[in-house]
């Protein structure tokens, strides 16, 4: 995961991304990504005392997000390894795979917790990337991996979801995602449920036919 993210921030931001600055010359903030999609996150909760307060929480839309912040995690990882001299990305693979943390999420968990506990893991994940001090790392995977587990997943669909979510963020590339042309919401439901459920359908499939599959159902939208 960790080298399917570094190669897709290169294609997207240029060889210098480690550095904090795309190919264009645009600050990079791994640290906003992050919270600012955890704030997205808490939304999948019925949080809100004065709107919708009977409706169940979206898990499946959790899940995506939890991955869309792994995205973030990782890349902030890989960048602070490289300003500070620690490695490259096998070094943080190996630092975290030997990691007391990853030990969480790598077992078959399928239970989602308490509302209100999983959006508190959530602020805690903020709160690691809002301080102005320097970065805890170590902490910050560990809030993640807590976080993977509250949310119904372990490692092995964390890894299914990331790599569908990495053919979907290739795809949206391809097609016109830059330029403000692509369709984001493909009859009623956002591109990553679409792609969620055609993981849950085919379990076993190649990221090449999932792009595939991708393509027949936008195709099918446009024409629509």
């Amino acid at each position: 995961m960790l080298q399917l993210q570094a190669d897709l921030n290169e294609a997207t931001n240029g060889d210098k991304w480690t550095e904090g600055i795309t190919k264009n010359g645009k600050v990079i903030n791994w640290r906003r990504c992050i919270y600012m999609e955890c704030a997205e996150m808490i939304d999948s909760f019925t949080w809100k005392h004065w709107k919708n307060i009977d409706q169940e929480a979206d898990w499946d839309n959790l899940q995506v997000e939890v991955v869309d912040v792994w995205h973030f995690i990782m890349s902030l990882a890989i960048e602070n390894y490289s300003q500070t001299l620690r490695g490259q990305v096998e070094d943080l693979a190996i630092n975290i795979s030997e990691s007391e943390s990853f030990k969480k999420i790598d077992t078959q968990e399928e239970l989602f917790a308490n509302q209100d506990e999983t959006i508190h893991m959530i602020e805690s994940i903020m709160i690691d990337t809002l301080s102005r001090g320097p970065l805890d790392l170590e902490k910050l995977i560990s809030d993640f991996f807590d976080l993977v587990i509250m949310s119904g997943l372990n490692l092995e669909s964390l890894y299914k979801l990331y790599v569908g979510k990495n053919i979907l963020n290739q795809f949206r590339q391809d097609n016109g995602y830059k330029d403000g042309t692509y369709i984001k919401v493909w009859a009623g439901e956002e591109d990553n449920v679409v792609m969620k459920k055609i993981l849950e359908q085919n379990s076993d499939i190649k990221p090449d036919d999932l792009y595939k599959e991708l393509t027949k159902l936008y195709l099918a939208l446009n024409k629509s």
